[in-house]
């Protein structure tokens, strides 16, 4: 009975700091959607030849005896009092500037968004001598969000910009079509490259809908308003012209191709096929087999280098979202663990 009594106080306890916790969350959060304002966010700027220096730092202090690092020492400390002369007298070459960007695509080509204002941001700045390159992963998705991505890539070669892309790992079907826009195409030797095809596909439940005397009534209006459906029962017509559709998407996307890349012999490589990065070259899909990694080391010192990264504000619903649901969490342990002391002492 004892037991009884108490875990009715504890559930009590626990329901009541809940329902209160939630009254608030919620009140807020509709009181934040009546004053709705759109997600702000920031540029953050990363310059990674200071990451190269300090990595290069670390691996020098845990290998180099005292005597060479206080030999390096005095070498940096001679290079810095030359660059500072040479700064007061103007002789200093100002050095390129490469701009890193990362894009990691899924189906809906999420990141276009941020994408978009990453390259508005160096636009503002970046002149015809600076370099902008792409870290590129991505497997294909939608036509439309990947051709807008793709058109995004193009406002830099618009600028006369030279544009980099550099794909580790995959660049295919809607993500190759990015990797075009590029002046020049780096891939690591097995990165999966191409796919220069459409696909589309979808279940039919018709057959399962009869069986159970389901009708599914569809309305259109206009003859090819809907070619084929999910639950609907298909006609070889709407089929043939959905294919149809495919078709001119592959087109599409075979001009485009053939457009930003006049050297790769179209009909023999848009057969959806997929090559790997030292067969891609041979077949001229890329320029060159050279990871990122490689290529930014390779322009480490005579290059300043900068991450530019576009962040998302969160709102003050997800911040007090998740700051509730954490309190929440919190107080249930606290008292499941005191109902608990209490049941054994």
């Amino acid at each position: 009975m004892e037991f009884l009594t108490e875990y009715g106080l504890f559930l009590a306890k626990a329901i009541t700091i809940v329902v209160s916790i939630l009254f608030v969350v919620v009140g807020i959060i509709a009181a934040g959607n009546r004053n709705h304002k759109s997600h702000e966010g920031a540029i953050e700027v990363n310059q990674i030849n200071d990451d190269y220096d300090d990595l290069e730092d670390a691996l020098k202090s845990a290998i180099m005896t005292d005597e060479q690092l206080k030999q390096e020492h005095k070498k940096l400390k001679k290079e810095h009092k030359e660059e500072k002369k040479k700064q007061k007298k103007g002789e200093e070459e100002s050095k390129k500037r490469i701009f890193v960007l990362d894009f990691d695509g899924d189906v809906k080509a999420s990141e276009v968004s941020n994408l978009r204002e990453e390259i508005t941001a160096i636009l503002t700045i970046a002149n015809k001598e600076d370099e902008v390159v792409l870290r590129l992963e991505s497997p294909g998705g939608m036509v439309h969000t990947y051709g807008l991505a793709a058109s995004q890539l193009n406002r830099i070669t618009q600028k006369e910009i030279p544009l980099t892309v550099v794909v580790d790992a995959v660049a295919a079907s809607g993500g190759y079509m990015m990797a075009c826009i590029g002046n020049k195409i780096l891939a690591a030797p097995f990165a999966i490259i191409g796919s220069i095809g459409v696909v589309a596909q979808l279940p039919n439940f018709h057959r399962l809908l009869k069986k159970n005397d389901i009708d599914f009534e569809m309305f259109t209006a206009g003859e090819h308003k809907r070619t084929v459906t999910m639950f609907g029962e298909n006609t070889e017509k709407g089929r043939e012209k959905f294919v149809e559709e495919l078709e001119d998407t592959h087109e599409l996307f075979k001009s485009f191709v053939s457009e930003h890349r006049p050297q790769v012999n179209i009909s023999e490589v848009a057969t959806g096929e997929i090559w790997y990065g030292k067969r891609a070259l041979e077949q001229n899909l890329i320029d060159d087999i050279q990871t990122s990694d490689e290529y930014l080391m390779s322009q480490r010192d005579d290059c300043n280098i900068f991450s530019i990264r576009y962040t998302k504000k969160k709102t003050l619903q997800e911040k007090l979202g998740f700051a509730a649901q954490s309190t929440v969490e919190g107080i249930f342990h606290k008292l499941l663990s005191s109902f608990n002391t209490k049941r054994h002492v």
